[in-house]
This record gives C-alpha cells, sequence and structure tokens, in this order.
C-alpha cells in the first residue's frame, strides 16, 4: 500500500485526484508479474498504472527509475543509522567490512544526489551535449542515452514542491521500517537462538537480500535466497539447514505472498503476465525509436 502512495505522491503534478486504492491493483500485479516472470517482468508495473491514469509509458518509466532512486536512499539512511549509532552491529565479526560498506554506500548516495541536482537543473543541455558527443556510435546511443535523462529529467519535475519531497522521504523510510520488521518476525518466529537477531542487524541482512536480489529468475528468485543464505550463515553463524529454511521463507514472506492477490487481481481483469511483458517491453523500445 505504501509504494501505491508514494506513487499517488509522483503523479499528483499531472493527475492530482489519482487514488492511491485506484495504482494498488497495478501495483499488486506488477509485483506478482516480477515474481513470476523474472526481471522480465519489472515494467509491467509502471506500464499498467501509466495505462490505467492515461499517461504516456515513458513518463511512468522515468517516474519507476526515480522510486528506485528514493528506495536505494531511504534503505541507506537506516543501514547507516544501525551501523554508526548502534552497538549491536558492533557485535559482528564482520562490523569492520561493513563499516567500509557505509563509507562506500554514503558516497554512491552523494554522487546520486550530486548527479539529480545536476540533472534536475541542467538535464536539457546534458542530454544534447551527450547526444551530439556519442552521436557517432552505432545503434543511436548517443540519442537513446540523452532520452534518458530527458525521461529521468521528466521524472524529477514529478516532485514539485519541498512537501511533496518530505512526503516521498518519509513514506519510503517507512516503508522500509516495514520491511525490517518483517524480517526480524520472520527471523524470530523460529524461536532459535541463533535467529534472535536485533533489529538493527537485520538491516545487513536485509542487504544482502537486496545485493542478491539483482539475480532473478522466473517463478524462483534465485540470488535473493542464496544472498540472504549465505548471510545467515556466514555472519550471523546459524547452521547450514537453518539457513536455508528462514532464507526461503523470508524470501516467500517478503517477495511471494503478494503472487495469489496479483494473480487474482490479473484473472479478474483478464490480463497475462506474459503479454503485458511483451507490450510492457515494446512500449519501452518504442520510446528509443
Amino acid at each position: 500500500m505504501k509504494r501505491a502512495i508514494r506513487w499517488k505522491i509522483f503523479l499528483r503534478p499531472v493527475r492530482p485526484k489519482a487514488s492511491a486504492l485506484k495504482i494498488l491493483a497495478p501495483t499488486l500485479i506488477g509485483f506478482t508479474g516480477l515474481a513470476v516472470l523474472g526481471r522480465p517482468g519489472e515494467l509491467i508495473r509502471p506500464y499498467l498504472i501509466a495505462r490505467r491514469e492515461n499517461l504516456s509509458v515513458s513518463s511512468q518509466l522515468a517516474v519507476w527509475a526515480v522510486e528506485r532512486i528514493f528506495d536505494l536512499g531511504a534503505y541507506a539512511v537506516l543501514l547507516m543509522l544501525a551501523i554508526f549509532f548502534s552497538s549491536s552491529p558492533k557485535e559482528l565479526s564482520y562490523y569492520g567490512r561493513f563499516r567500509e560498506a557505509g563509507f562506500i554506500l554514503m558516497a554512491i548516495v552523494a554522487a546520486m544526489i550530486i548527479a539529480i541536482i545536476a540533472v534536475s537543473r541542467s538535464g536539457e543541455a546534458l542530454a544534447s551535449w551527450v547526444e551530439t558527443r556519442f552521436s557517432h556510435l552505432a545503434s543511436n546511443l548517443g540519442s537513446r542515452i540523452a532520452l534518458r535523462i530527458r525521461e529521468f529529467r521528466g521524472g524529477l519535475n514529478t516532485i514539485h514542491n519541498p512537501v511533496s519531497l518530505i512526503l516521498l522521504v518519509l513514506v519510503s523510510i517507512a516503508m522500509w521500517c516495514v520491511i525490517a520488521v518483517a524480517y526480524k518476525e520472520v527471523t524470530h518466529s523460529y524461536s532459535a537462538d541463533e535467529l534472535q537477531i536485533p533489529q538493527t542487524q537485520v538491516l545487513l541482512l536485509m542487504g544482502a537480500s537486496m545485493v542478491g536480489s539483482f539475480i532473478q529468475l522466473p517463478g524462483v528468485g534465485g540470488g535473493s535466497q542464496l544472498a540472504t543464505i549465505a548471510a545467515l550463515e556466514h555472519i550471523f553463524d546459524v547452521p547450514k539447514e537453518l539457513a536455508a529454511s528462514c532464507g526461503i521463507m523470508l524470501w516467500l514472506v517478503t517477495f511471494i505472498a503478494v503472487v495469489p492477490v496479483g494473480l487474482f487481481l490479473a484473472h479478474r481483469e483478464r490480463l497475462s503476465f506474459r503479454r503485458l511483458s511483451k507490450e510492457s517491453r515494446s512500449a519501452e523500445e518504442s520510446t528509443t525509436t
């Protein structure tokens, strides 16, 4: 629901009367498509929202890109608070590496903020320079990059005042707090001493899951579970069998739980996930031609 609320805030400049409840169904269907199809289903959500709100697909792809930045930024804030201001992570043998990772993450977030400011203020000039500079390369690479810059700038324009920015930040942080609580409840539900992981340490476990999620296989996930299991086993010293069980359960609760509802909504609206995936990809490719 929080993702639908956040997207509603993004839509305020163009759809001030947009309803979070109306956006909720495409959101659930979109995440179900991602779970069922893997990365090919990733664009279903912005595609469905664009179609439902009668907006261009490119504009919602831009919102999707900006949303990713808010996700990373919100998680980075929570992670840095855990690493630098909590005593619990200091008990882990890998704490020194986590501190280094925290500094790297801070640098990445700072670089992203600088890039966002640059694109917001001089996006058109930057796009024109890229288009000219790389125009000689094959496959219209310069034009493609310039188009992405313009789209991203359009996504930033959805943050039309400081109040919207504050709301987006608060909703993003609240959403990741809820995810962190879900991770803690799942690990603690095993009633095993090895899985009584403090809340601030759970954020480190979430980080492993996020890194692993870049490898996403249709229907079975893959990277997220393996990274979570590896973190439980090697960082938190959880026995192999227990780590495997907990890693899979975390994946089911935080990622796959949406599938039954998403399938029901897709069936009710007579939607095919494979067709939606093809249509969303085609819509994305048409913006680059």
